[in-house]
């Protein structure tokens, strides 16, 4: 693992178009859009672009499917103005590069409107095991699972194709990371479950934690018990997560260890008035996240900065827009551990 530096972060690649609004319309209603923007999103887009906004040096390749028209093009050149090689993006003619239209109220809620396209095309052949040999990436990072409708398709041998993809880049000695998304779908714990031996880190909010560990889904606005949030994540650890599962929430955030380490590190909120808009936070959360296991940093250390990373991310409109470079940032450290508790299962 010294010897292996980077990221390769695979999976969703979105143009979103985001609508900021002052409020969600009744149905038939009409509400004004106040201001519109348009980034490159999803799981993959949104961690890769936060990685390369904290400029710090690493070696950084996108992965994934994009459609061979306007769009897809806009996601080549966002790519290459942030520096990063395009070459594991494979174009597919006659299939459109997957949209978002968001719809954004400013302190509040988000709200998603999914063209699939490109990325429920990406399959186990655009992930062939000469392709992880040639790279020396530490981590392989695939966001979204259930998200991902090829790679999320149960085979014959009852497991999902993207279960494969994992285990070729764990074989090619890469740390697997993995990033979930809130969809409701019956199949939701079952596309993860046989996924999750293969899995060295998976990251996800307390929606997709309950929805994972067939558990009751949070009240909203609500801040879920830790023991809670424990019992659901040990689940997950002892269904074969290797390393640990990482839990965000609003509130905080929990480091749920495989050997029964567990971490809960507390989140400062911003003021309502504050935040432009919550899109992408968890995709920057876990951008910091993945830098930390890098740099084998703390788990407490590693939160942080995903905390700070996030923080960051909601004074923008678009997912990555308001990240700085990582001078910029400021947190807690390891010797600021007020309110931090650190106890074992």
């Amino acid at each position: 693992m010294t010897r292996r530096s980077g990221i390769i972060c695979a999976g969703n690649w979105i143009v979103d178009i985001v609508h900021e609004i002052d409020h969600w319309p009744q149905e038939s209603d009409l509400v004004r859009i106040g201001r519109q923007n348009k980034d490159i999103g999803g799981g993959a887009a949104n961690v890769i672009s936060a990685l390369a906004k904290l400029e710090t040096g690493l070696p950084l390749w996108p992965m994934g499917a994009i459609g061979a028209d306007d769009f897809g093009q806009y996601v080549l050149a966002r790519c290459q103005e942030r520096g990063l090689p395009t070459h594991l993006l494979t174009q597919k003619p006659d299939i459109a590069t997957a949209h978002t239209h968001v719809m954004s109220v400013p302190g509040k809620t988000r709200t998603f409107f999914y063209q699939g396209g490109a990325n429920d095309s990406l399959s186990i052949e655009d992930f062939a095991p000469d392709v992880f040999k040639a790279h020396t990436a530490r981590i392989f990072y695939l966001g979204y699972l259930t998200l991902l409708a090829e790679l999320d398709r149960i085979t014959r041998d009852g497991t999902p194709q993207a279960a494969t993809v994992l285990a070729r880049a764990s074989a090619a000695g890469m740390m697997t990371c993995v990033d979930l998304v809130s969809i409701d779908r019956p199949d939701f714990a079952s596309i993860i479950a046989a996924a999750l031996p293969h899995i060295d880190y998976l990251i996800l909010n307390e929606v997709e934690l309950a929805r994972a560990s067939g558990q009751p889904e949070p009240t909203s606005g609500q801040a879920p018990g830790d023991q809670d949030l424990i019992s659901m994540a040990a689940t997950l650890t002892e269904l074969g997560v290797k390393q640990a599962v990482i839990v965000h929430c609003p509130q905080k955030a929990l480091w749920v260890g495989a050997d029964g380490q567990v971490i809960s590190s507390p989140i400062t909120p911003l003021q309502s008035e504050d935040i432009a808009s919550s899109l992408g936070a968890g995709d920057c959360f876990c951008a910091g996240v993945l830098y930390g296991l890098h740099e084998s940093w703390t788990p407490l250390r590693a939160l942080e900065l995903g905390h700070a990373v996030a923080r960051a991310s909601l004074r923008g409109v678009t997912a990555t827009e308001a990240v700085p470079n990582m001078s910029e940032l400021t947190g807690p450290t390891d010797r600021q551990q007020r309110g931090i508790s650190r106890h074992m299962m």
